[in-house]
């Protein structure tokens, strides 16, 4: 594309995240855990020597051109009264994808930052993950970013990139989500649990045992509901994120702290107690998925670091379990998807990747037993639902996949 040599040719490595525990409580400030796998975006690109940018992909059609002098304004595609959460397949579709190149750009001129160099680039994700619940929107955003700022010799440090990434999300696509997903892939590191305050952004990195043998023992299943776009008509994402603040705004006003932010992570858990039975039955179920998930992130930290699987596992399918009944989110095929994972030889534990309206769901499993998981999974799924499961990219309807690293430009 370019018409330079190969080995001018810098890459961006930007792995997808999973969320074992901390599900729909980033947004609230609440404590998350993540990790990467070792699947993702790569994005191949050389220096352009002038403004222009010139980009394509191996998922979608067509070249992406632009000038990195252009002022970018921001571009929400929701339709309105469109429903969309993190990760839609609307950001991904042929006439958006470039949508995060310029969003990378706007970013980092909406902080002063003055960029003079564009980049000739291919980007290209991990074949059919990229409306999995995996987080391809914020791989891609921060993808860019590094790529950008490598051709014009910034150094940014992950927090930054963590700042310019919502940036992307929040104001240049107009969604309200949270940082966990940018977090994951900038923070992690490969053996570690990233554990993330979302309310203060302190993070810290959780080791595992020291036994060498302890990331020998386990894989993470990604398994495949062959949905690419939401069966629901539910308002979704943003819709739940207003409960939350309404659920908060309720609490605080009891306890005489309206003053405060109307987030679930200024609320006590005593207050809560106290004053639940305020709560409409819909925001009282939001705000018990947050209090519980986020006791079920600190009980996973511990389970984490002292190897124990089996209650991290546990811990995990409790949240998938949370995130139907309270926070009630999830399809149908991929409900029935959960509870074939719970039943799956080998399973530690079990829950939706993203929202659970469409995409995967992701599971810890025992290494010795991982493609007799993946055997079973896609036997018991194609017999509940014979024409979604026709639809999964892949033979068998599960990936197994190890933990990754963070993102970095090679």
């Amino acid at each position: 594309m370019a018409g330079r040599g190969p080995e001018e040719v810098r890459v961006v490595v930007s792995p997808y995240r999973i969320c074992p525990l901390g599900a729909h409580i980033d947004h609230q400030g609440g404590t998350v855990s993540a990790m990467t796998i070792n699947k993702g975006i790569l994005l191949g690109f050389i220096p352009s020597d002038d403004t222009e940018v010139i980009l394509r992909s191996g998922q979608f059609k067509g070249e992406v051109r632009f000038s990195i002098d252009e002022v970018q304004q921001p571009r929400p595609i929701r339709k309105k009264g469109e429903p969309h959460a993190t990760d839609s397949p609307k950001l991904q579709e042929a006439d958006n994808w470039g949508n995060f190149a310029r969003g990378a750009v706007y970013a980092l001129q909406s902080r002063g930052i003055s960029l003079t160099q564009g980049i000739t680039g291919y980007i290209c994700g991990s074949e059919g993950l990229d409306s999995s619940g995996l987080s391809s929107s914020a791989a891609a955003g921060v993808a860019y970013l590094l790529a950008f700022e490598t051709a014009n010799n910034l150094t940014m440090t992950p927090t930054e990139n963590i700042e310019y990434d919502r940036l992307i999300e929040n104001e240049y696509l107009g969604l309200k989500n949270g940082i966990l997903d940018q977090s994951a892939i900038l923070l992690s590191s490969h053996g570690f649990l990233t554990h993330m305050n979302c309310k203060t952004k302190e993070h810290k990195l959780v080791p595992s045992p020291k036994q060498s043998d302890f990331h020998k023992s386990y894989k993470i299943l990604l398994a495949f509901s062959g949905l690419r776009n939401a069966l629901t008509n539910s308002p979704g994402y943003n819709l739940r994120v207003v409960e939350c603040h309404e659920a908060a705004r309720i609490l605080l006003k009891a306890s005489g702290n309206d003053n405060l932010e109307h987030r679930l992570c200024n609320v006590d858990p005593e207050v809560y107690e106290t004053h639940k039975g305020l709560l409409e039955p819909n925001l009282a179920k939001r705000a018990e998925h947050y209090f519980s998930e986020n006791m079920r992130v600190m009980k996973g930290l511990e389970a984490w670091a002292s190897g124990n699987l089996e209650e991290f596992g546990k811990l995990i399918s409790a949240s998938g379990l949370s995130s139907i009944q309270n926070y009630e989110c999830g399809c149908e095929p991929l409900k029935q998807l959960y509870e074939i994972l719970l039943k799956a030889p080998g399973v530690y534990g079990t829950r939706f990747s993203g929202a659970g309206f469409r995409g995967c769901c992701l599971a810890f499993v025992d290494a010795n037993l991982a493609e007799e998981a993946v055997t079973f999974v896609t036997e018991e799924y194609r017999k509940a639902q014979p024409k979604h499961a026709s639809q999964i990219f892949t033979e068998k309807a599960a990936l197994i996949c190890d933990a990754g690293d963070c993102a970095r430009v090679i």
